[in-house]
């Protein structure tokens, strides 16, 4: 019972970082969102952002979960992370490194909706979501 609770606070967290992140890269502060977002990295997962950013998408999941133990609670944490990663090198210019981040969590966000019993219609929706950011992104 602690555990889902703390688990629940965890997750409207990073739903809040993630809209002060988003909110910052609107208003073109993206200084400030890529130090947010880079301590975000340490406050949520324990490991620098760089650690994240290396893991190729190949091995993502496998690694973090047998590896690092982590839980798909972390897995969906750090797909927000990617998300915002993508939005913020978008609004940089940087469309290769935006596609990847996409990417990679889309790859996050549907291994743990595909791990999960129940469904969820905001992660469907986000899934749908981040599936057109990657095509438009590869135009």
């Amino acid at each position: 019972m602690y555990q889902k609770d703390f688990i629940m606070r965890m997750l409207e967290m990073i739903a809040d970082l993630i809209a002060l992140l988003l909110g910052l890269i609107k208003k073109g502060d993206l200084t400030q969102a890529h130090k947010l977002l880079e301590n975000a990295y340490r406050d949520f997962l324990k490991e620098d952002a760089s650690f994240f950013r290396n893991l190729p998408k190949e091995k993502l999941t496998e690694d973090l979960l047998t590896r690092h133990n982590y839980t798909n609670s972390h897995l969906k944490i750090l797909s927000e992370l990617f998300f915002a990663e993508a939005e913020l090198n978008i609004a940089k210019g940087d469309k290769v490194n935006g596609l990847n981040y996409y990417e990679k969590s889309l790859l996050l966000l549907e291994f743990t909706e595909k791990d999960s019993n129940t469904f969820s219609l905001s992660n469907d929706s986000k899934i749908r979501s981040l599936k057109e950011k990657i095509k438009i992104s590869m135009q």
